[in-house]
């Protein structure tokens, strides 16, 4: 019997107990929030259990820990005597942003950790997320992770460095691509579309042509010479991108995430 908890049930720590719930390997679904209503709703959708984050330290083997990192000591201090008190094994998850390995055992001490970078896609099943496990963590257990999350998405074992560099695309790119669909629709609603029908559009397109890039793995580069038609409306519009410098922004942005975890 495996029971799975979660301190935090906001947008991630929600959709991650969802996926453990469309799994199908948890026996029993704790939920903890600070707002006892949040975590009543999601326990009527997924069949879990509200409770208190102490019960979570008491009785979970899998902790998932969803909270801001500035209430994490105090979330800690909290629960801590609980889990010094276990006789049983259990493995923290971490979603906390900006607490890497190190930092979250110098907090938690010599226990089994596993960090996680789930993105705003993982509410809808489309996630890409990337985690790796401190040296007190098995295999097996990583498996029983690997495929207790499968229903949130795509997920990726990897090291500190790609974590971060990666987390600039995965993790704050969902805000640079929304900032690029409501443009594009801005530019639509400029030209006569409905607002509404700009934003599906949008959407639609962005959405497609990341299924053609994953499916077929044509170059991106590839992908943008064959929709631009010799003197035709897309070159133009390329080339107005390229005098806006369009390419090197979205590098920057990018690389500025990356400078900020350093």
């Amino acid at each position: 019997m495996t029971t799975i908890g979660f301190i935090g049930t906001g947008n991630m720590g929600g959709a991650l107990a969802k996926a453990a719930s469309k799994s199908g390997l948890a026996d029993k679904i704790l939920l903890a929030n600070r707002t006892r209503a949040k975590a009543e709703i999601l326990a009527e959708e997924i069949s879990g259990t509200v409770c208190d984050n102490n019960t979570v330290a008491r009785e979970a083997d899998y902790i998932f820990l969803g909270v801001k990192p500035q209430f994490l000591a105090d979330v800690y201090e909290g629960i801590k005597k609980d889990l010094k008190k276990r006789k049983t094994r259990y493995i923290i998850v971490s979603m906390i942003a900006g607490r890497n390995l190190a930092a979250l055992r110098e907090l938690l001490g010599d226990v089994p950790i596993i960090r996680t970078t789930p993105n705003m896609p993982t509410i809808v099943g489309s996630g890409s997320t990337m985690y790796m496990a401190n040296e007190f963590v098995t295999q097996e257990e990583k498996e029983y992770f690997y495929n207790l999350m499968k229903p949130s998405g795509s997920l990726e074992e990897t090291d500190e460095y790609t974590m971060a560099a990666a987390d600039g695309v995965k993790g704050c790119g969902p805000a640079f691509a929304a900032m690029f669909v409501e443009a594009l629709a801005d530019g639509a609603v400029a030209c006569g579309l409905p607002r509404k029908k700009a934003y599906v559009y949008a959407a639609e397109m962005l959405k497609g042509t990341a299924d053609m890039l994953l499916e077929t793995r044509m170059h991106p580069g590839a992908l943008k010479d064959s929709v631009c038609s010799p003197a035709g409306s897309t070159i133009q519009g390329v080339r107005v991108l390229e005098e806006r410098n369009f390419r090197a922004a979205v590098m920057d942005a990018v690389i500025a995430t990356f400078e900020k975890k350093f």
